[in-house]
């Protein structure tokens, strides 16, 4: 629930400043009349506003500022939480600590569940696409799982785990709910309820300091985020007296700590875009932004405000929408925003929902370090497309500006690693098709060296989503980390091990201590293509493009291109002929002719046809390398153009026996006696039409044959053919 509407508060905002994050108008208008108050169904992806008799709900998921809503009809009575079963054919209703209402929607039929004893009280409640149940009520003495039976129309107690309980959270997202308990309420128990069942985490505590030694500050459920960041499930807390997030990443026997992240503000939201962090510092009204996947604690780019773009001019706008957008700019971080699981955040106060997006050009123009800017886009997924435009942009500019060539090789190799990576993940796919979802499953088992398979449940899409670095396994990183942690006694339950910890499968990863994964729903658009970029359109989009600019520096250029086959190599990518061509074409700008035959003879530059007709063209200026270039077209069996142009040198005898030798029967007699009568040398042509004579049976009978003899009586009388 996030409570009841309230005067808003005055906030930072402005369409026309500079944002690295930013909320789109126009929002999703989520006020209905009558509305009490307003609640997130993360697992439908729905926001629902019950009033008195009626929960009016809007699908989110894919986010549209259009969408209409959709009533159903409950009976009067208090309303605490409101969820639908995951296959919307239940709504459940929350009517005090001890009882929950449930409505089936195709008939109105309703029943009821409650606590057994009064001093029990029901913390919450949701729905679940778990092996074993269907629902799970939480509550302060633990949880209770229950599954539906429709031919009953009740719940049917599955199983209850006890333990004391302050308190919880929960996400769809991470199948994952983690409970409170103790005086600080800073020790968890978490379960994992996904398709493999239900999978006991390792008890664990949080780190709180203290302001003097008989301080007990107690944790709130506000400071404490379950976020999935490229498919691994994190733990976030606030720790209000060291200024400090804390983050935790959940393992197969163990909870890390994984490091701590300062903090300016003492009240913190946190939002998960494209996988890039945003912590939201409300008091300050300002985002930093990490991309954790680097192992970085430093910011992607500089604290900026959260803002709102696209809003109406005034002369063009209603006087209605302008106001409401007024009272929304003027709102920005109030007390009546609430921030959701990933990237929405509800003004409560106006009733709008706005999704949180990334402005990917303004935080690649604010870092000058390009090949951590060039990672950093490579690994973004939602607007695959504008990361690579901004890619190609950011590598031509370092090479037109002259930066120093350590970088724009560092540069180079980052495009080419992440090409390589997205081929061998198959998440590049040329006509930007989508990559193909995999379903979760459980890990491998350290004892037992078996996998098990899960099937995704009750018609939820779950997929894995892969790392969109550049490496493969995540094993070194776990184990090392885990012997950290085991030797520093953080809160390890020895005997965990024996637990079934589900996880999304990764490539190469057969560690025994495995990272708890996610099975993430809706956390990427359905369509997801890749911000690699292919060599074909480096070539076309960045050195073809700078070629020209670089008549003077040529030997920057080829520098640069030799880097470029040098990372090709190492990651076995096939480079287009182009890229050999401008290698051979920059040589010869700088008459650095001698340099061409190791580099060929040691297969630096690919052998083509390309090449072999470049090197024929700067083989004007250098006869070796003319040379050079009829040797590459005869070991590519390019007989017909080889023989073409030993003809056009003239070497018509040459020619005519590599044509018998080779068995080339594409070329014509006729070219031979065009080109030696061409010659005006009668001996050539003479010694062209024996050949034939000789050779081609009835070539003395063809009309050729008649023509050239005249031809040759022609150029001087007293040879006879």
């Amino acid at each position: 629930m996030f409570g009841s509407t309230s005067s808003s508060q005055p906030g930072f905002g402005g369409s026309g400043a500079l944002s690295h994050a930013y909320i789109q108008y126009p929002p999703l208008k989520c006020r209905s009349d009558g509305s009490r108050c307003l609640f997130y169904d993360d697992g439908n992806k729905l926001l629902i506003s019950p009033t008195t008799d009626q929960v009016v709900s809007w699908k989110i998921s894919p986010f549209s500022s259009d969408v209409a809503p959709t009533t159903d009809t409950i009976s009067e009575g208090p309303i605490l939480s409101v969820r639908y079963s995951l296959d919307s054919k239940l709504i459940a209703v929350q009517r005090s600590n001890h009882e929950v209402q449930f409505w089936v929607r195709e008939t109105g039929e309703t029943f009821s569940q409650k606590s057994k004893s009064e001093s029990d009280s029901i913390l919450g409640f949701f729905w679940t696409d778990c092996a074993v149940c269907d629902i799970v009520f939480v509550k302060t003495s633990g949880l209770d799982l229950y599954t539906y039976m429709p031919e009953l129309k009740s719940l049917e107690l599955v199983e209850t785990k006890k333990m004391n309980v302050s308190w919880y959270i929960y996400t769809h997202e991470s199948r994952l709910v983690l409970l409170a308990s103790g005086m600080q309420c800073k020790s968890f128990t978490g379960y994992q309820l996904s398709a493999a069942g239900v999978i006991r985490l390792p008890r664990f505590e949080m780190a709180m300091a203290k302001l003097d030694a008989n301080s007990k500050p107690v944790l709130a459920a506000e400071d404490v985020h379950i976020v999935t960041v490229y498919g691994r499930i994190y733990c976030l807390q606030v720790d209000r007296v060291a200024m400090l997030l804390h983050s935790y990443r959940f393992y197969r026997d163990a909870v890390i700590q994984q490091g701590s992240l300062p903090i300016y503000s003492s009240k913190i939201a946190v939002s998960v875009v494209d996988n890039v962090l945003l912590i939201h510092q409300v008091d300050a009204k300002v985002i930093l932004l990490y991309d954790i996947f680097a192992d970085s604690r430093t910011p992607v780019s500089a604290p900026l405000p959260l803002l709102i773009r696209g809003s109406p001019s005034r002369t063009n706008a209603q006087s209605s929408e302008t106001t409401l957008t007024n009272n929304a700019t003027a709102n920005l971080y109030g007390d009546d925003w609430i921030f959701l699981v990933p990237d929405l955040v509800c003004d409560v106060s106006n009733g709008f929902l706005w999704k949180i997006h990334l402005d990917l050009e303004a935080i690649s123009a604010s870092n000058s370090e390009v090949p951590a800017v060039l990672e950093f886009l490579q690994r973004r997924k939602l607007e695959a497309k504008k990361a690579k435009h901004l890619c190609l942009e950011l590598a031509r500019s370092v090479i037109i500006e002259r930066r120093p060539l350590p970088m724009v090789f560092w540069a180079i190799d980052v495009l080419l690693k992440s090409f390589a990576y997205s081929l061998k993940t198959g998440s590049y796919l040329k006509g930007g098709k989508p990559e193909k979802p995999t379903v979760s499953g459980a890990p491998e088992n350290s004892e037992s060296g078996k996998s098990v398979k899960n099937e995704s449940a009750s018609g939820v899409e779950s997929r894995t989503v892969h790392n969109s670095g550049f490496s493969t396994s995540d094993s070194e990183d776990n184990n090392t980390n885990v012997r950290n942690a085991k030797a520093k006694n953080i809160n390890i339950n020895t005997n965990s091990s024996s637990e079934n910890i589900e996880e999304a499968s990764r490539i190469g990863d057969h560690s025994v201590n495995q990272p708890l994964n996610a099975n993430v729903s809706e956390q990427q658009e359905s369509q997801v293509t890749s911000a690699a970029i292919p060599p074909d359109e480096l070539y076309s989009f960045v050195f073809a493009s700078v070629e020209e600019e670089m008549i003077a520096d040529a030997s920057y250029l080829f520098a640069i291109i030799v880097e470029l086959i040098r990372s090709a190599s190492l990651e076995k990518i096939k480079l287009p002929p182009n890229i050999y061509v401008l290698a051979v074409r920059l040589l010869a700008r700088n008459e650095r002719y001698a340099e061409l035959g190791p580099f060929i003879m040691n297969k630096i530059i690919e052998p083509s046809k390309e090449v072999a007709l470049q090197l024929l063209e700067t083989g004007h200026q250098n006869i070796q390398t003319r040379k050079l270039g009829l040797d590459m077209m005869r070991q590519l069996m390019l007989h017909h153009d080889y023989i073409v142009l030993l003809v056009q040198d003239g070497c018509y005898l040459e020619t005519l026996r590599f044509a018998r030798k080779y068995k080339v029967h594409t070329v014509r007699p006729s070219l031979f006696l065009e080109a030696a009568y061409a010659s005006n040398d009668p001996q050539h042509l003479a010694a062209v039409l024996r050949f034939f004579r000789d050779f081609i049976p009835g070539f003395a009978t063809t009309s050729e044959h008649s023509t050239f003899v005249r031809a040759l009586a022609d150029m001087t009388p007293s040879v006879a053919a």
